[in-house]
């Protein structure tokens, strides 16, 4: 049984439901990607709603090596100041991991009001997700760091911390629906006009999804081949506005 693949699917049901979105399926009539090979599988689905927003979700796994690693990205329109959520996941031999976010589409330092609406009101999940025992620092690199919120949960987990985690997941997770659904208030919509939101995203995604800025796409290519990875970076890097 996979932890992280169960915690996955799960909070993949709940932002897909959320705002009704409906799966784009590949040529084949199944899933956008799905590559197996000798020693390793990758899968990613792509979904769509009304509203503008797109979710991918991938899932790879080395069985040989006790390896799963999964992710949720919720993308919110490209012209939106609506945050992005994402959550990565994953089963090692020796415990488990996390990351989970919601990605800002504006400088918070010059949006105190946006800030305040759309990130405050998770201070106390994050307070209580980062206080469960059994969690630990993970490798990220301060540039990571600086690509993400600062309400961003990165850590390594024993297994009844990653079991425990799946509260503060869903909590995020529900609170990038709530946001979808009832959107800015008129005053912070409005405050956030000096920002091109397009412009700033496609410069965001194309950073954070960067082998240069992350070295698991390099991982990616020795599992999966060069153009699978490709394929899902391309997905990842045009966030909603691409398929």
């Amino acid at each position: 049984m996979s932890l992280a693949a169960d915690l996955s699917s799960r909070t993949l049901a709940r932002v897909v439901d959320g705002v009704g979105a409906v799966e784009v399926l590949g040529a084949d009539g199944g899933a956008v990607l799905d590559v197996r090979g000798e020693t390793s599988t990758g899968l990613m689905r792509v979904f769509r709603a009304e509203s503008g927003a797109k979710i991918v979700a991938t899932t790879l796994a080395v069985p040989a090596r006790d390896v799963v690693t999964c992710m949720v990205f919720a993308f919110s329109a490209a012209d939106s100041a609506l945050p992005h959520f994402t959550l990565d996941c994953s089963d090692r031999p020796d415990g488990h991991a996390f990351h989970l976010d919601q990605l800002p589409r504006v400088e918070l330092a010059t949006h105190v009001p946006y800030m305040d609406e759309v990130f405050e009101p998770l201070t106390p999940v994050f307070t209580a997700g980062s206080g469960i025992a059994g969690l630990s620092a993970t490798g990220t690199t301060r540039r990571q760091f600086a690509m993400m919120s600062p309400w961003m949960l990165v850590h390594l987990a024993d297994e009844p911390a990653f079991r425990a985690i799946e509260p503060t997941v869903l909590a995020y997770a529900d609170h990038w629906v709530a946001l979808q659904r009832r959107g800015l208030s008129d005053e912070v919509a409005a405050s956030t006009a000096d920002t091109d939101l397009a412009a700033r995203d496609a410069g965001v995604l194309a950073n954070l999804f960067s082998p240069s800025i992350d070295p698991v796409w390099g991982r990616v290519s020795a599992m999966l081949g060069d153009e699978a990875a490709a394929t899902i970076r391309t997905e990842l890097q045009g966030g909603a506005g691409s398929r």
